[in-house]
């Protein structure tokens, strides 16, 4: 995980860097490379409340902010950015204006990797909006300061569009760091978590996909 220096991490949600690239993110934070998150809400929208219930629509903000800072620590990210956008509403912010945030930090931070949603394969309009807002900005750049990009395609038909992926991430060995990772979101993944430790448990095919590897597309502008 040496070939990266420097990782940024855009996503719109706390919780999508669990699910998405939790395990990646632990194997290059071990390695040494500092890890920038954009996280772009604080998730106030989020249809879960806990299993059994432990947060009302009025304290899920603050609950999920608390989440997302446990996350990180699991990740061993120790740049988080927050940017307070209202959540289910990203795709109504000013996209060149949202570029230009993303944009600050990058040349703040200057990373060689950009882990993010693969544009218009993100399923969720937030998802979407933030991803090309990330790619406006590593547009803006000249050729050689642009990272590379890295792009979750979630969409069913994502293969079939994009083809087979172009990186694909073996995390086994931290597969317990992603699963804790994701548990630390708790609000929205108590009830997953229960089923993926018995899957885990009774050595489930799908606990390869969702534990032990993650893949992307690497997007070119």
């Amino acid at each position: 995980m040496n070939q990266h220096e420097r990782v940024l991490v855009v996503f719109p949600h706390p919780d999508d860097e669990a699910f998405s690239s939790s395990g990646t993110i632990k194997l290059f934070t071990k390695s040494g490379a500092p890890v920038t998150y954009i996280c772009g809400t604080l998730g106030q929208m989020g249809r879960n409340l806990g299993n059994p219930l432990f947060a009302t629509r009025e304290t899920l903000m603050d609950v999920r902010k608390k989440e997302l800072t446990d996350a990180c620590k699991v990740m061993g990210i120790e740049d988080l950015r927050m940017f307070g956008l209202h959540d289910k509403t990203v795709e109504f912010e000013n996209e060149e204006l949202l570029a230009d945030r993303i944009e600050a930090v990058i040349k703040e931070v200057k990373p060689t990797l950009l882990i993010t949603f693969y544009p218009k394969h993100g399923v969720h309009p937030d998802h979407d909006a933030m991803s090309n807002a990330a790619v406006i900005a590593v547009k803006r750049l000249p050729k050689e300061e642009q990272p590379t990009i890295y792009g979750k395609a979630i969409l069913k038909n994502s293969v079939e569009l994009l083809g087979e992926p172009d990186i694909t991430i073996d995390i086994k060995e931290v597969a317990l760091d992603k699963l804790n990772a994701i548990k630390a979101h708790r609000s929205q993944t108590e009830s997953w978590i229960e089923t993926m430790e018995q899957a885990l448990e009774a050595n489930s095919p799908e606990v390869e996909d969702w534990l032990y590897r993650e893949t992307f597309w690497t997007y070119n502008v």
